[in-house]
């Protein structure tokens, strides 16, 4: 009987553990099916960006990164001579720090001759939240009907995610 009373109060301690949990307990491709409410403050001019300023029917690439990280810099300029492999996503790159390090970030790297490519500060660090970025650059992909496609963090190949890209 002892063990029945000790088994039952297990079961019962995991299932309240697990619907504590909320969106942690179900597989990432169902967390992630849409993209979250957020607002960036985009170099060069401190405008705003929303999760509603994408354009439809076109995939949409999402970058989080940091200005000092060497493998985000490393990543942009490999980015930039490839452009013409994602040219045709809406690319959002998004860092937590300071605006002036973005707004830096974005000078250095020309991004304003890219014309797909959005930059800017998510001070809330919202997508960073969200998509549980553990490393920098995190990029996530969604296709043109708004469909999560797929995440990555570390180093990124941009052949492979070109192909993904629908």
């Amino acid at each position: 009987m002892k063990q029945i009373v000790i088994a039952s109060l297990l079961l019962i301690g995991f299932h309240f553990s697990n619907a504590q949990a909320g969106n942690d307990t179900l597989p990432s491709n169902m967390r992630l099916q849409t993209i979250p409410d957020f607002t960036l403050m985009v170099a060069p001019d401190s405008t705003a960006f929303n999760n509603h300023s994408f354009k439809k029917h076109q995939p949409v690439m999402i970058i989080l990164f940091s200005p000092d990280c060497e493998h985000c810099k490393h990543f942009t300029k490999e980015l930039l001579a490839n452009y013409d492999l994602v040219k045709k996503a809406q690319i959002v790159m998004a860092s937590a720090l300071n605006y002036d390090l973005v707004k830096k970030f974005y000078d250095d790297n020309k991004i304003a001759n890219y014309p797909s490519i959005t930059m800017g500060r998510d001070a809330n660090y919202t997508l960073g939240l969200y998509y549980k970025a553990r490393t920098f650059p995190t990029l996530i992909i969604y296709d043109s009907n708004g469909k999560y496609v797929e995440k990555y963090s570390g180093e990124i190949l941009l052949e492979i995610i070109a192909k993904r890209l629908k």
